[in-house]
């Protein structure tokens, strides 16, 4: 599988305190928690059509995935019964 398609993501915190909680297990195959929050929401883009970024007052969470991918998963969920 090429790196592309494992839609790395990053978080950036302007300060610790608008972190809630990091949790992370032991376990190689357990999950890892991250929570906080972004504050009020300012912008929604793509960057360089390649990247969805969501910045807020408090952070920015960036993820890769293309204009393509993004859309196509809106539709499938415009498209699922509530």
């Amino acid at each position: 599988m090429s790196i592309r398609k494992k839609h790395a993501f990053s978080v950036e915190m302007k300060s610790k305190e608008y972190i809630k909680t990091i949790s992370m297990s032991d376990g190689a195959q357990e999950g890892v928690l991250f929570e906080g929050f972004l504050g009020e929401l300012e912008e929604l883009g793509m960057v360089e059509g390649v990247i969805l970024e969501v910045k807020g007052s408090n952070g920015t969470l960036r993820i890769d995935l293309d204009e393509g991918e993004l859309r196509k998963m809106l539709a499938k969920k415009k498209g699922a019964s509530p």
